[in-house]
């Protein structure tokens, strides 16, 4: 019987961890990208830079997380379309609504504003990871626009329970 709920107890601690991982999803001081102009090169479009990302050290071994902000300085708005890295198989945009996280196929930047991926709302999803990243790494992510070339980033693994300062 005590083995029984020892190995009750480890699973729902698990569990609890893990659910709190996918359930749960923020951006941070570090990892900042390149900025991006408008494909026409017109400077008249959007203008994005990333930054404040971050990825928490994953909870299993072929899933993670990402979080970072887009910016964009220009007076026309972009869409982030989809997101590469070289550390898993598929990158998915995801949003959250109440306790429900859904993949999107695009996530809107508008003008003069931010799209901030953050914990509990809009994420990425590294899925089908190569490799489990360790804390103090970098992961690389490329991120693909709409209109504006795509920029990439360099962002840290971070503790599973870091809380970047806002």
């Amino acid at each position: 019987m005590r083995r029984t709920r020892r190995a009750a107890v480890v699973t729902a601690a698990a569990l609890s961890g893990a659910l709190t991982f996918l359930t749960a999803c923020s951006g941070d001081d570090s990892g900042t990208g390149t900025k991006a102009e408008s494909r026409d090169g017109s400077g008249s479009g959007p203008r994005l830079r990333a930054e404040a990302g971050f990825v928490p050290q994953p909870v299993l071994k072929d899933l993670a997380a990402g979080y970072l902000t887009v910016r964009n300085d220009g007076v026309a708005g972009d869409r982030l379309t989809a997101v590469s890295t070289d550390v898993a198989d598929d990158v998915t945009l995801h949003t959250t609504e109440g306790e429900r996280m859904r993949a999107v196929d695009g996530l809107d930047v508008p003008a003069g504003g931010e799209l901030k991926l953050a914990r509990g709302g809009s994420h990425l999803m590294l899925e089908r990871l190569e490799r489990k990243p360790e804390i103090g790494e970098k992961v690389s992510l490329v991120l693909h626009f709409a209109e504006s070339e795509p920029i990439e980033v360099d962002v840290p693994v971070q503790p599973r329970t870091y809380r970047p300062a806002e």
